[in-house]
């Protein structure tokens, strides 16, 4: 009976923390997901565990009901979930709904279990309760151990949840059929058998098709032809739009042969079909467009070109695992050196070794200019500081400020580090989401309240990428920083020139706020 607590108390967190997980993924606020999501099913076990009084006088078969419903629900969840965001909407009224029901599922578990316990053996009510909540507890640990290094990277969310709404009903089995074979009569006897096996079939039938499922949605979800997906460790990553040649299958990076995109050796080069390629591609990260070929030149080359404008042996990118960003910077005659620190292997696997990739950052990761590190910029930086390292150029070229996994990168803290690696007269250029949202003067406030000085300025978006209608840029500098057009004859075809230089920092005064806002820190993000 302990063993069966500690079972399903290690699957009960299990689907809590998918539950978090997949809002997180796809809404991309994870703490009011977290809040949301564990409020609820904490809320939702209190009301269970008063239901479950009324079925103490058989608990065993009241117990098997219980785990049958929460392993076909709970296994279901993040199905359910994901397709109710993507054809159906009305994503948070169902998350509450589907955490509501796997809580009073949970909180019934409880006083089932305690009343079973007391007709194996008669104790004192406290032992009793000790004994069950230690079990409950240590299985708890387990399942919160298991979800991220388990079973999220080995079998994604859905099959993770369906695996464990299998354990669910053999442990609910297990309990009536073999512990207490006596209390239910022999004809619900087999109709629990036959619920159980319906429930095992069920989670089986929906792994089975979960590939199809997830194919379906996504091509629903992003509206073009999906011809790459992962999950990585930190992110949903989806490719769409034409490759010149098809990705060789390979299993390298511990992928499943199916999902790793070309590598090694390709073709000749064909010049119109790779641009027509690079143009239609689309990259989307975390389900957030990330790269748009048909713009990403004119985005890139307003990102970096300001801030090579003067000494630019040395440059540092954060983030831009993609390559794109370097490619920019490898452009301008005397870059001696190109850092990239990327959190992500599996994007800078697919910036070295994408077809329409590689053709749009001219295989810039291969430069022998240019180092990878894989690595989170903020404990990167943390180290770098100490170090003494200086750079001419950095280039923040990290996940938009209102996402949470974002935030910490837009803060004094990172901005002081930052600060710390520019060399004297080195300029900083920073993307931070639209120029009409907070968050992008909230940045521009937090830059200056580390003793930079800055210029800030926008640039409308091609309006067929479906993104922001525009980017906003903010160039620091310890002295005053100057935007100046690019004088490299290299220069990318989307750069500014001077009257551009000049349109693009009037449309972000003509955005700045009256009131300016306060900076942000890791204790108060904006």
């Amino acid at each position: 009976m302990l063993l069966a607590a500690f079972v399903c108390a290690a699957c009960g967190l299990v689907y809590e923390l998918e539950l978090v997980a997949l809002g997180s993924y796809l809404l991309g606020d994870s703490v009011t997901q977290a809040s949301v999501v564990l409020s609820v099913m904490v809320f939702a076990m209190g009301v269970g565990s008063l239901l479950a009084k009324r079925f103490t006088r058989r608990p065993a078969t009241s117990f098997a009901l219980v785990e049958s419903a929460l392993a076909l629900v709970g296994g279901l969840s993040v199905l359910l979930l994901y397709g109710c965001f993507v054809w159906v909407g009305h994503y948070r009224t169902a998350l509450v709904g589907v955490a509501l029901l796997i809580g009073i599922l949970i909180g019934a578990e409880i006083p089932l279990l305690m009343t079973l316990i007391q007709r194996i053996r008669r104790q004192e009510a406290g032992r009793a309760v000790a004994d069950l909540f230690a079990a409950d507890y240590v299985g708890a640990l387990v399942g919160g151990l298991a979800f991220p290094f388990l079973l999220l990277p080995m079998l994604g969310q859905a099959t993770g949840a369906l695996l464990t709404g299998a354990v669910n009903a053999v442990a609910g089995a297990v309990v009536v059929l073999w512990l207490f074979p006596r209390e239910p009569s022999p004809r619900v006897r087999v109709l629990l058998w036959g619920l159980c096996g319906a429930v095992l079939v069920v989670l089986a039938v929906a792994a089975a098709l979960t590939g199809a499922f997830e194919r379906a949605a996504r091509q629903a979800l992003y509206g073009a032809p999906i011809r790459f997906s992962t999950q990585s460790r930190y992110q949903d990553i989806v490719l769409t739009g034409a490759a010149r040649v098809p990705p060789p299958r390979t299993a390298s990076m511990g992928y499943p042969p199916h999902e790793v995109p070309g590598e090694g050796s390709q073709p000749a080069s064909r010049p119109a079909e790779d641009a027509a390629a690079a143009a239609s591609l689309r990259m989307y990260l975390g389900g957030r467009l990330a790269v748009c070929g048909a713009d990403q030149a004119r985005y890139h080359a307003a990102l970096v070109q300001p801030a090579l404008v003067g000494a630019h042996a040395r440059v540092l990118v954060l983030g831009g695992g993609d390559g794109l960003a370097a490619a920019e910077a490898l452009r301008e005659p005397g870059v001696r050196e190109v850092t990239v620190v990327e959190i992500d292997p599996a994007v800078v696997h697919l910036g070295r070794t994408d077809p329409a990739l590689t053709r749009m950052n001219r295989n810039a990761l291969a430069d022998p200019r240019v180092r990878v590190v894989t690595a989170d910029a903020f404990d990167w930086l943390r180290t770098a500081a100490r170090g003494g390292q200086r750079y001419d150029v950095v280039v923040a070229d990290l996940p938009d400020p209102g996402l949470d996994e974002g935030r910490k990168l837009y803060t004094q803290e990172f901005y002081g580090m930052v600060h710390r690696v520019l060399a004297p007269d080195g300029r900083l250029a920073v993307h931070a989401g639209p120029v009409a949202a907070d968050a992008f003067w909230a940045a521009e406030a937090t830059l200056r309240s580390t003793g930079l000085r800055t210029a800030e300025y926008a640039v409308p978006a091609d309006r067929s990428c479906d993104g922001p209608t525009d980017w906003g840029f903010i160039l620091a500098s310890v002295g005053a920083p100057r935007l100046r057009p690019p004088t490299s004859s290299d220069a990318s075809p989307g750069s500014l020139d001077a009257a551009a230089l000049r349109i693009a920092v009037t449309l972000a005064d003509l955005r700045r706020p009256a009131h300016q806002p306060a900076p942000s820190t890791l204790l108060n993000p904006r």
